[in-house]
């Protein structure tokens, strides 16, 4: 599979507009596909999730025709070109694959007419067949589209799964991340992506890996590149993770007033998401795994309704001063 790119630059990120030209074999793999044309073709070129079906242009209306989708031809369309005589199915046929289409996939193991593997000879297109009834394939089409062509950015960070919560530490080169997320392993976490996350944004959720060529690897600094799958086993990574959770780490400003309490809201966009962001003092003494996890422990509190902060608030309203005064004295 080869994934072609526009890539753009945003600071410390990449922005990877994508786009696919995928192996026909592959491609039927995936979605348990039977060649019925490929002619000298060896991959479909994919440049959009959306799929047609070309109810429409068999009528002959194309003023707003999809041909860079791919083309499903199900039961209806099958049965209203059989309904056609032969010389108006050929010239519908031929309109048709005149277009640079992707590939025709033809659903429930129906059997195509003459007219469209003729016209797929002559204007060398892709006419591929599934045994699945045409919902259940458009569903699979769907998913596996979204997953190839899904916007991505590659963000220089490390990203750790904390108890379930998809945790991205970002903050200046040499801050700390790694040795943070060593820290973080060796309490019993799952690490995912070091130095490079790519992250992709799927039906409006980010799910970040690692960059094939660097997976399971780690930077130390004075130490050098270690394999985190070899040195702490298989159950110490995972391949991809859902990010939940920004974590940032930066060098402790004196001058600069931190939140304490928990009630400014901090966020991060990538790819036009917005995740909760928490920014975290580094200095010398700080123990940052520990506070990582209390961080991903919060979340999940909050994600399951308690609010720290609102509990204070109660209590605060509801304060007796002569209670803390007979404790006083008690002790």
């Amino acid at each position: 599979m080869a994934k072609i790119t526009k890539m753009t630059k945003i600071s410390h990120r990449e922005v990877e507009e994508t786009e696919f030209d995928m192996n026909i074999d592959e491609f039927c793999r995936e979605l348990a596909l039977e060649v019925l044309h490929k002619g000298d073709k060896n991959s479909i070129h994919f440049s959009t999730f959306n799929i047609n079906r070309p109810g429409l242009q068999l009528a002959d209306y194309y003023e707003h025709f999809g041909y860079e989708r791919v083309q499903i031809f199900g039961e209806q369309e099958m049965a209203y070109l059989k309904s056609m005589d032969d010389f108006s199915r050929m010239r519908t046929c031929d309109r048709l694959f005149s277009y640079d289409i992707p590939c025709v996939i033809i659903s429930s193991a129906l059997e195509p007419c003459r007219e469209i593997i003729d016209c797929a000879k002559k204007y060398n297109r892709v006419v591929l067949r599934s045994n699945q009834r045409t919902t259940m394939l458009v569903n699979e089409l769907s998913i596996l589209l979204n997953r190839m062509l899904a916007p991505t950015e590659t963000i220089h960070g490390v990203l750790m799964d904390l108890y379930g919560v998809g945790v991205l530490i970002i903050g200046k080169s040499s801050i700390g991340k790694s040795e943070t997320a060593l820290e973080l392993i060796q309490r019993g976490h799952r690490f995912v992506a070091d130095d490079a996350v790519c992250i992709k944004r799927i039906n409006d959720k980010l799910v970040g890996v690692a960059p094939g060529v660097i997976r399971y690897f780690m930077e130390l600094r004075g130490i050098g590149i270690i394999d985190v799958r070899q040195m702490y086993g298989a159950g110490a990574v995972r391949l991809s993770k859902a990010i939940d959770l920004v974590i940032k780490l930066e060098t402790w400003d004196e001058e600069k007033e931190y939140n304490r309490l928990g009630d400014k809201k901090e966020k991060y966009n990538i790819l036009e998401v917005e995740l909760p962001m928490h920014t975290v003092p580094v200095k010398p003494g700080r123990n940052l795994a520990i506070i990582l996890e209390a961080a991903a422990r919060n979340y999940r509190l909050k994600s399951m309704g308690f609010d720290t902060l609102a509990e204070l608030n109660s209590r605060m309203k509801n304060h007796n001063n002569d209670e803390d005064i007979d404790l006083f004295l008690e002790l």
